[in-house]
């Protein structure tokens, strides 16, 4: 805890190790923060597309999750205050945001996160903020935590992990940060029944908190030019829609076809090319409304520049086979 708290001090985000509370990975935070929050049945606005597994999370803690719907036409832009106060209700308690965003690739800018803290705070709601993917943001733009927003410490929870920063995602590290004393008292309750996360992979965190500019500089670097290989590809394929992912690792393209979980199950059983071919996800299963994302995929571009770059050909290759196979 001491460890992250000068971490997040190095980033701006002035917590004490009494504000952290370490958890086994960042999923078991969100749970934490799902069930210290909420009532069987309350609920929490999340807007959608969003991390399928916020799905099971809630169903662990008895929440409902109340989509708030964004497009990739607008690059998965918030909507209006009057939008999201649609959607508040008597049993609303909390906001939930992923910033960056997976699987959109979208940054909020500090004028966003202030506004749903104005929301928050006329409506007495916990903002909850997932932000594994801190560190990756491109194009100049800088990353706003809910911790950076002032006199909003009552409400404000933050929920992180070690996994993407550093590589560890076997490891199982993770934290939910608050400065509000009750929560914390009442999360705590919830650690102790189920004791504490790994020793050892606390005592490797520990190390890894101290890398600085010297790992994350060339690390971003490197994700950014898999970034604009990929979107560089998306945006010359004909009829295909999507937008350049501000952050995070992922991005969500529309294509003109009808259903996107068959196009993928295509792509792995039926199509090859020169013996290869490319794994998507289909991006309905990100969407809590029916329907939504039916024809949108999201990539991830964990692979190498060069290695995406081939991936890229051979998805082009597909989709138009897959097409015109549709056509007929």
């Amino acid at each position: 805890r001491q460890a992250l708290s000068n971490y997040y001090k190095r980033n701006d985000i002035a917590v004490e190790p009494d504000d952290i509370i370490v958890t086994t990975a960042g999923s078991e935070a969100i749970v934490f923060a799902f069930s210290a929050v909420c009532n069987y049945g309350d609920e929490i606005i999340i807007p959608e597309p969003f991390y399928t597994n916020y799905n099971g999370f809630a169903t662990l803690a008895g929440v409902t999750i109340k989509p708030l719907t964004t497009h990739v036409e607008n690059d998965f832009a918030l909507p209006s205050d009057a939008e999201i106060e649609a959607l508040i209700t008597d049993r609303t308690k909390a906001i939930m945001i992923c910033n960056p965003g997976n699987p959109t690739g979208a940054v909020y800018p500090r004028a966003d996160i202030e506004r749903l803290a104005a929301i928050a705070r006329k409506h007495n709601l916990f903002i909850m903020s997932d932000e594994v993917y801190r560190e990756y943001v491109y194009d100049g733009n800088t990353h706003t935590s809910i911790m950076h927003i002032p006199d909003f410490s009552e409400n404000a929870i933050m929920v992180d992990s070690i996994s993407k920063r550093y590589s560890a995602c076997g490891a199982r590290i993770g934290c939910i940060v608050s400065r509000n004393k009750e929560l914390m008292t009442a999360v705590l309750k919830f650690g102790q029944a189920r004791l504490c996360p790994p020793t050892l992979e606390q005592l490797a965190a520990t190390a890894a908190t101290s890398l600085e500019d010297e790992y994350f500089v060339p690390m971003i670097a490197e994700y950014d030019s898999r970034r604009i290989v990929v979107h560089n590809a998306l945006k010359q394929m004909d009829g295909v829609v999507c937008g350049k992912p501000q952050g995070a690792f992922y991005i969500i393209a529309g294509l003109p076809i009808t259903d996107a979980e068959d196009f993928a199950i295509w792509l792995l059983k039926e199509f090859r090319h020169n013996g290869k071919t490319v794994m998507i996800a289909p991006a309905g299963g990100f969407y809590a409304t029916p329907g939504l994302g039916a024809n949108e995929i999201r990539i991830a571009y964990v692979l190498n520049a060069e290695k995406l770059t081939e991936a890229m050909e051979i998805f082009e290759i597909g989709l138009k086979k897959y097409i015109e196979m549709k056509a007929e």
